[in-house]
């Protein structure tokens, strides 16, 4: 017998695949490749794909316009509150792993919403499909970026990118094409079919991997975050209800801000935080987060609008308007390819803000859209609303990612993430506010009863089946409200131009002098497209 003592199993480098999990040589990137972007395609789509069903399910669910505001809200909020836990648990406990879960609840709430037949049911399906949204996105890109060779992994990230910028615009065509066949709960069975898919091709062809140096999640810091964000946007989506200055409108908002506060203070004293609120003292990177927020504050508040808009006002199909948008898809293509050449000639503080101006003025411009316009109109906005988009999204991204050395670039691929999923969902929350109060109170109806007359406030859906008087002036008064609502979008989005212009300042010109101090946090991942410089930013709605 041997007396030699055995050595330990070498220690495996964080991010390695899992011993066990498939036979070695087995692992095919293609395959990896095709089931992870297919995972986020299902995720990407159903962010936007929803929106063209929305007349289809104010009819049937009888919803309000601030339950439709929900019904888009809630996925987005959800998905947005959970990123950066969910994405821990992934890199902790394993990417597949988390990839499963996710698709399995993403698919599962799906299916249940298919048989929905109410307003309330599909908001809080909506949120379950947030969930499992929230674990799915992270875990795409963290298993390639965990599993694959180098030179396999940039050819493999580009795809991803890609995928992830496509996906949104695709998502709104197909839920257009199948709702000219079926109904509303037809885009829930397209998510059903997509799960059911990457499912199957994960448990046959990816690996599992994990970091095995990740700290213990910050479960504290979760929840104070997911009850900060959904006091705050709860306040905004029930304002027009509640009255905006009464007193339970100002205490969510008021208690939503003040978890949030002790949010940040909390991440300020953890060894390992989720988020470190320091990052944020590097102007290129406030700089980055500020830009990204506000364009997709404005572009998902736009979409809900437009698409009900062009429904319910013009009296198009759903598959009509979902081809309306395509000026935006492509004149953001080129804008986005050019970018990187204006940034790295008239800096990025001067093309950051020129898409951000580019973007409040076509805002202003879509907000003269009234009942009768004819889609040029459309069309002239939508152009400079998609240059803006492209111009601005790569300096903002590169702004994060050039802020964080290379060892911290999972901080800022998060943080990119998190300020794309914010802003969306605080857009939606405050765009679609101000439409439904301003609806209600320009809509002024003669002959009805109290109950007809309550309904018709309530939804322009319900007054639009009324026909007559009734539904011209539900036209007229969601035109006016749809003015306000995209006026202040293209004011917040101008005034974040400015603040760009003064906290890029000497930017290009000087290395950031508020990065001293700043500590370098414990936990870094990669669980987003922004860690690396795409040509096409990603499009979520």
């Amino acid at each position: 017998m041997s007396s030699a003592i055995p050595r330990p199993p070498a220690p495996r480098a964080a991010g390695t695949v899992r011993p066990g999990t498939m036979r070695p040589g087995t692992v095919r990137p293609g395959a990896v490749t095709a089931v992870v972007c297919l995972a986020l395609a299902a995720v990407v789509a159903a962010m936007s794909s929803l929106n063209v069903a929305l007349p289809g399910i104010a009819r049937a669910t009888h919803a309000t316009q601030t339950q439709l505001a929900w019904v888009i809200d809630a996925y987005s909020l959800v998905f947005a509150s959970l990123l950066l836990p969910a994405g821990a648990i992934g890199d902790r406990y394993g990417r597949r792993r988390a990839l499963i879960a996710g698709l399995s609840v993403f698919g599962a709430g799906s299916a249940v919403a298919m048989t929905a037949h109410s307003a309330a049911e599909l908001i809080g399906l909506r949120a379950v499909l947030g969930l499992g949204a929230a674990l799915v996105m992270p875990a795409t890109l963290s298993t390639i970026t965990g599993t694959f060779a180098r030179e396999q992994r940039t050819r493999a990230v580009s795809t991803w990118a890609a995928v992830a910028g496509g996906a949104a615009v695709l998502g709104l065509l197909t839920s257009g094409i199948v709702l000219e066949v079926w109904s509303w709960p037809a885009v829930f069975g397209l998510n059903v079919v997509l799960a059911a898919a990457a499912i199957a091709g994960t448990l046959r062809y990816v690996p599992e991997s994990a970091e095995p140096g990740t700290p213990r999640l910050d479960v504290s810091g979760a929840v104070l975050a997911v009850i900060g964000l959904v006091a705050l946007v709860y306040s905004i989506i029930e304002a027009p209800d509640q009255g905006w200055t009464s007193a339970r409108t100002l205490a969510g908002l008021g208690a939503g801000l003040a978890v949030l506060a002790g949010f940040v203070a909390w991440e300020r004293h953890r060894r390992h935080p989720m988020l470190d609120p320091r990052v944020f003292a590097r102007r290129g990177l406030a700089a980055g987060s500020l830009a990204v927020f506000v364009q997709f504050f404005g572009l998902f508040g736009f979409i809900f609008i437009v698409l009900q808009y062009l429904q319910l006002i013009r009296g198009d199909s759903g598959l009509v308007s979902a081809l309306a948008m395509l000026p935006m898809a492509a004149a953001m293509q080129p804008a986005a390819r050019l970018a990187p050449a204006l940034a790295a000639r008239f800096g990025a503080r001067a093309t950051s803000a020129a898409g951000l101006t580019l973007i409040a003025a076509a805002l202003v411009v879509l907000a003269q859209l009234n009942a009768t316009s004819g889609y040029w109109l459309l069309a002239v906005g939508l152009i400079p609303l998609g240059a803006g988009l492209g111009l601005a999204m790569p300096p903002a991204t590169s702004g994060i990612t050039a802020a964080l050395p290379a060892s911290r670039q999972g901080v800022g691929s998060a943080l990119n993430d998190l300020s794309r999923e914010t802003g969306g969902a605080v857009g939606i929350a405050v765009l679609a506010s101000v439409l439904t109060a301003a609806y209600a109170s320009h809509l002024h109806l003669a002959g009805l009863s109290a109950a007809q007359a309550g309904a018709a406030r309530s939804s322009v859906a319900v007054a639009a089946r009324l026909g007559g008087a009734a539904a011209a002036q539900a036209r007229t008064a969601f035109a006016d409200g749809m003015h306000l609502a995209l006026f202040i979008a293209a004011g917040i989005v101008a005034a974040a131009a400015i603040a760009v212009v003064i906290l890029l300042r000497g930017h290009d010109r000087a290395p950031d002098e508020n990065t001293a101090g700043i500590p370098a946090p414990a936990q870094v991942r990669s669980d987003g497209p922004e860690a690396i410089m795409t040509p096409a930013p990603a499009i979520s709605g």
